[in-house]
């Protein structure tokens, strides 16, 4: 408690009215009367195995004390015994209707004590005369309008914290993250610049205007746009959820079918999985059969070579960090190299930073290349893969029931491709 009184103390010696410290007189107060001898929690000695425990007391004793001593209660009391007088202008308003149940469930325990308590009040007041009995039915009522004031309006026995910083701090400011200085009084609509502000400099509406400008620019969603999205695509992967709906085959670690162990042994895709290659390209290249029939698809067109080299790199991003240089140089001298057997179309600028990234190889030399790549598939090859009647005979042969075989990955296919079972 001592160093909260110097925290209490100006230099002057002057007590501090700060927000805080009538937040902390508060507490003091309540702590300072759990620590009386007589009214105070009890404290007491523990015996324990060969040794005492001093100045010991539990968490119920504090519960305890906080619910004898603290009178919690008598708003409970005051709304009770208004809904025990029958008449209109007693009548509890939605927000004391909400606050009586509330206090309801608070005070189950003690509930009828409560109860009793208003009844022996409400009786009390039917003796008293009419007009006494409305001055204090006014009073009360005044009184617990201002110590329980309407939901939105301002409490006058308490104060206002933010308020009280203004008034004690008029002119700090703070700085933004984009270096303006702000008043920290600006929000508030009662605030008057003062004689002492100076005008901003040239240098400073620069920043303001490019920090306004940057927020103009910032990308926004309305909530019923978001909402929709994520309405199509719950609806989009809902026959792929088996949470919600049951997996077709069945688990058969759950029930006797074996549809599926014999779909995975034929390694011939479902109509559902096929399907699902039509949603986007990753889910294409998830799929080691999707990967395989869309690298089918890029040979026939003699433009395979965009592919090779995306699943090239992901293969180098689980290589070994040994092996990491020599696979670096082989992608180079395969795939962009001059006279690279496999030239990729790249950008300048994509290829300027490769080329300074293989000086020093790693796992993601390629990296800036590989997303230029995939965006470049994402745009072209892709959909021109979805609407190929490769894919459409594939999707049409699932729904008719017959089976068309999956291009097999014959003796030439890189083990690239064979090794990238597993991505993703």
């Amino acid at each position: 408690m001592a160093q909260g009184n110097n925290y209490g103390q100006t230099s002057n010696g002057v007590a501090d009215e700060s927000p805080n410290m009538l937040v902390y007189r508060k507490m003091e107060d309540v702590i300072a009367r759990m620590q009386d001898e007589k009214n105070g929690i009890p404290i007491r000695t523990v015996k324990s195995f060969l040794s005492k425990i001093p100045s010991v007391f539990s968490g119920s004793d504090i519960v305890q004390w906080l619910i004898k001593n603290l009178t919690i209660e008598d708003p409970a009391v005051y709304l009770c015994k208004r809904t025990m007088q029958n008449k209109a202008r007693l009548e509890l308003a939605d927000y004391e209707a909400e606050s009586l149940a509330r206090l309801q469930r608070a005070f189950a325990r003690k509930w009828e004590f409560i109860f009793m308590q208003a009844e022996a009040q409400a009786k009390v007041d039917k003796k008293r005369d009419k007009i006494e009995r409305k001055i204090l039915d006014s009073q009360e009522r005044a009184f617990w309008d201002v110590h329980r004031p309407v939901p939105g309006c301002v409490n006058t026995t308490e104060v206002d914290i933010k308020k009280s910083s203004r008034m004690r701090n008029p002119h700090k400011t703070r700085k933004s993250v984009y270096g303006l200085q702000n008043d920290i009084r600006s929000h508030s609509p009662t605030h008057t610049p003062t004689p002492e502000t100076k005008p901003p400099t040239e240098d400073e509406l620069q920043q303001q205007i490019k920090y306004w400008q940057i927020q103009l620019d910032r990308h926004r969603l309305k909530m019923s746009k978001v909402a929709d999205s994520l309405l199509s695509y719950t609806e989009q992967y809902l026959e792929y959820d088996p949470f919600l709906l049951p997996p077709d085959p069945s688990n058969p670690w759950l029930s006797d079918d074996t549809t599926f162990w014999e779909l995975e042994a034929s390694k011939e895709p479902s109509q559902q999985r096929v399907k699902r290659w039509g949603f986007g390209m990753d889910e294409a290249l998830k799929d080691p059969v999707g990967r395989e029939q869309f690298l089918k698809f890029l040979e026939s067109e003699f433009s395979s070579e965009n592919l090779r080299f995306w699943l090239a790199v992901e293969d180098l991003k689980k290589r070994p960090i040994k092996e990491v240089p020599s696979r670096v140089q082989e992608i180079w001298q395969e795939f962009l190299a001059p006279g690279a057997p496999s030239a990729i179309n790249l950008d300048s600028k994509s290829y300027d930073k490769t080329t300074q990234n293989v000086k020093e190889p790693g796992r993601y030399t390629f990296e800036d290349a590989q997303e230029h790549i995939y965006k470049l598939m994402k745009s072209d090859s892709y959909p021109r893969f979805i609407r190929s009647s490769a894919y459409q005979e594939l999707l049409q042969a699932k729904k008719k029931g017959r089976n068309i075989p999956i291009f097999p990955c014959h003796k030439n296919c890189t083990p690239t491709l064979r090794a990238s079972s597993n991505l993703l």
